[in-house]
């Protein structure tokens, strides 16, 4: 079993590795600036969506985002 520490390590090492040191960080800024509880979400993820509606559904939440992160 991994302690706390060497998990924080290496879900950073996989964030930058897949999105760079600086959106590792606004990641990071953003888990600690909203209560986002995972397991909820992932238990109120509807399950007769598809992977593609799933993605879909993922990239349009991103979309909107990113916009309301341009206008303020």
């Amino acid at each position: 079993m991994m302690t706390d520490t060497e998990i924080k390590l290496k879900g950073l090492q996989i964030l930058a590795q897949h999105l760079g040191d600086i959106e590792t960080e606004r990641f990071v800024a953003l888990i600690q600036r909203e209560p986002f509880d995972y397991t909820k979400w992932r238990q109120d993820l509807d399950d007769d969506l598809s992977i593609e509606e799933i993605s879909q559904e993922a990239m349009s939440l991103r979309m909107k985002s990113t916009e309301q992160g341009n206008e303020g």
